[in-house]
This record gives C-alpha cells, structure tokens and sequence, in this order.
C-alpha cells in the first residue's frame, strides 16, 4: 500500500489522481496506524516550512515516519515542501527537518531580473543514475512552484539539477529517502514516468 501524507498543508488528491492514472490506487491519510501499514510513504507540501513541521508533531507523525524510513527502511518520496523537510532545516524557519538528507534549504537571493517563487515549466539535467528517474527522455520539464531550493551536501545524493538563477538540486536521493523539488503530479507524461519509477521500486 502507498500512503499518501495528509497533513493539512498539501493539495494530497491531485498526488492520488495522478498515481490512478499511473493504474495505482494511493490511501490518503493522517492516520498513524494507517501510515504503519504502508509500504511506500509521499509526504507532499505546500506552504511553509515550520507550519509543516508543527503540523506533523501535532498529529504525532514524527516519529511515525523517522521509524519507517530509518528503521524499517520503507521507500518515501517528499515533494516539493515534502522534500525540503527532508533536510536538515530551512532559511524560511527555525524548525528542524527530518534531516534524512544532508542538505540545506536556502532562499532565492536572485538580482531582480527572474521572480520568486520560481513558478513555471523548467528543464532538469540528469547528474546521478537512479531507478527513480529511469526512462526520463533527455530534456525532461517538470512544473514548479517554490520560493526556496535545496543544496545537498554530498552530490552523490543529486539526482536531477534545475536553474533558476542558480543551480539547484531538483531531485535526491540517498538509499530509501528521495525528494523532488518540482510537481510531479502536475508534470504531465514526465511525472507520470517518475511516480511510475516510484511506485515500482
């Protein structure tokens, strides 16, 4: 079963819409027990940073899923905001991340001539092989909408990399954690082809 993370501050069913067209049926919820059961977890994300945070400690979510990546090992796919609490914090906030990445979630500090958030169709270039982004046709475009980007640590844990005045790490990975900057529930035949990399691992 693939749980979708319902936490108040993500839109969760256009995730769900888009793995049912990928021929995948996707439970949403914010159950923890329900989380326990699953066997590949999306935390998805719109907003900010420490509201996402508090929300997951409040619905008593935290250690929830720390034992299902870190103990258990279970596949978790973070996008967008997901995958910005998969670091280890943000200049948005003073809240910690999960921190399953080593990575910083930095703002745009862009001259004036591009505008935040970076909200449009953008073009990934390939930088580390993974199963997660098998069977992407070179100059693959994703949708995003953000106004911070993450810089991993290690470029070993790079995926993909965008530009938007500055290069950044659109997609990570490091063993079971992957993240994905843009949308890919709004990405068309692209993200289809993702999600379906996802779901298949």
């Amino acid at each position: 079963m693939i749980a979708i993370v319902d936490y108040g501050v993500g839109n969760v069913r256009a995730v769900q819409n888009m793995l049912q067209k990928c021929g995948v049926r996707a439970l949403v919820t914010g159950d923890a027990n329900e989380l326990k059961e699953a066997t590949k977890i999306i935390l998805p994300g719109v907003g900010a940073f420490d509201t996402a945070m508090k929300e997951l400690e409040n619905k008593g979510l935290l250690d929830v899923l720390n034992n299902a990546v870190l103990v258990q090992k279970k596949p978790v796919l973070g996008i967008c905001l997901g995958m910005q609490l998969l670091t280890n914090g943000s200049d948005e906030g003073k809240c910690k991340g999960f921190g399953w990445i080593a990575a910083s979630t930095c703002r745009f500090s862009l001259d004036g001539s591009l505008k935040v958030p970076h909200m449009k169709w953008n073009y990934v270039t390939p930088v580390n092989n993974s199963a997660l982004t098998q069977g992407l046709v070179p100059e693959s475009k994703f949708y995003f909408v953000h106004s911070y980007y993450v810089q991993v640590e290690d470029k070993a844990h790079s995926l993909l990399q965008c530009e938007y005045g500055v290069k950044f790490d659109a997609a990570i990975q490091k063993g079971n954690v992957y993240g994905v900057q843009f949308h890919p529930e709004k990405s068309h035949k692209y993200g289809m082809q993702l999600l379906s990399n996802f779901v298949a691992l």
